[in-house]
């Protein structure tokens, strides 16, 4: 490796591919697909120089299960996909969650259903992030608008991933993947990077769902002696199913949330551009919020007075920091590429102000112009 405090212009899906590598992972499993191939080509040519696997699996479903296995023996590992791919992921992502193997999804947005606009950028795969998997899941998106945030979020969700042993989504887009923009890649020893926290309790003491405060059990490495049951079913503190005791899975279910709840502010990452004296906000992510940022300088120079908030962390939601934005402004816009989905949470922490959607779903981004005009339009 070369990356030493040097400056790169770097395409964002090489952004995440090179983050992956200095934050530790050490194992890829991933299956082609555009617009997210090239962190799989990538990372098959630079895994095996760090001493990392990479595997090419036969199909997205293979491509998950593989990566959880990896986790489980304890290494850092990643895959990436775009939004049919991401579909296929689910059930897998499902086991991650209630068996708490941290793993990494990149999920690069095109437009759909279905194969769609495998071509296109598209910001449809919001609810999927949360959604997609079955049951009562605890998940953190996290979602980057342009390469540099694609580098810093992608060693963000390597690290959640392992503190709150739980998956992680990176949801980037078309866009953001493909653009290319200068980065400064920082030394490897200068990054903060957190490894999962292991026992240092006996083979015979050890049981692998008993957490501490945090609610986020602690790991033990396989091949050293600890032998314990991993089951997707509900289970005790000792691995072993509980499917009958109405107890054990409501204890089960909560912790896997409130871990999350435990470390709402680590993982609660924003930006915000002139919103101090705002009196339009729009609450942008990812590639719109490019647009979003322009759209508020265009603004300003007519006197308008607009503001931005990007959000970064997606899921969970960060409620109380769109209901500290809404509370001065007049009215608020919330540009997507989809017909509206992160909206509707908006609305619900927007403190009765008016919410007002500007959606395209055709493959174009939404340019600044047109966030611009639907301000002056409400104004």
């Amino acid at each position: 490796m070369t990356c030493q405090n040097n400056i790169k212009f770097m395409q964002g899906n090489e952004a995440v591919a090179e983050a992956a590598i200095l934050a530790g992972v050490r194992f890829f499993a991933g299956y082609p697909i555009t617009p997210a191939t090239e962190i799989a080509e990538i990372l098959a040519r630079k895994m095996p120089l760090v001493d990392g696997v990479f595997l090419q699996m036969e199909d997205e479903i293979a491509s998950m299960a593989a990566v959880i296995g990896a986790s489980m023996a304890g290494v850092k590992a990643m895959t990436s996909t775009s939004g049919p791919g991401f579909t296929l992921k689910q059930e897998n992502l499902g086991y991650a969650a209630i068996v708490e193997i941290p793993c990494v999804v990149v999920d690069v947005q095109r437009g759909g259903p279905s194969t769609g606009l495998p071509t296109l950028p598209a910001q449809g795969d919001v609810m999927q992030a949360r959604w997609g998997t079955h049951g009562d899941h605890p998940i953190v998106v996290l979602s980057p608008a342009t390469v540099a945030e694609a580098f810093d979020l992608t060693v963000q969700a390597i690290n959640l991933s392992e503190l709150l042993r739980t998956p992680v989504i990176l949801l980037s887009d078309a866009v953001v993947g493909h653009i290319r923009e200068k980065v400064e890649i920082p030394s490897a020893d200068s990054l903060k990077l957190i490894e999962r926290k292991i026992t240092n309790k006996s083979p015979e003491q050890y049981q692998p769902y008993v957490a501490g405060e945090d609610g986020v059990p602690e790991f033990a490495y396989r091949g050293k002696g600890y032998r314990y049951h991993i089951t997707s079913n509900i289970h005790d503190e000792a691995g072993f199913p509980a499917t009958n005791n109405h107890e054990v899975a409501d204890s089960l279910l909560r912790r896997l949330h409130a871990k999350i709840d435990y470390y709402k502010d680590e993982l609660t990452f924003y930006k915000e551009e002139q919103c101090a004296d705002a009196e339009f906000l729009i609450i942008a992510y990812g590639c719109v919020a490019r647009s979003a940022k322009e759209a508020v300088h265009d603004l300003r120079k007519e006197g308008i007075k607009a503001g931005l908030l990007q959000l970064q962390t997606l899921w969970p939601f960060p409620a109380e920091i769109v209901q500290k934005y809404c509370a001065g402004v007049k009215k608020v816009i919330v540009p997507e590429m989809n017909l509206g989905q992160l909206i509707n949470e908006v609305k619900l922490n927007a403190l009765n102000k008016d919410v007002i959607g500007v959606n395209r779903v055709d493959g174009r981004m939404i340019t600044p112009q047109e966030i611009a005009e639907k301000v002056k339009e409400v104004k």
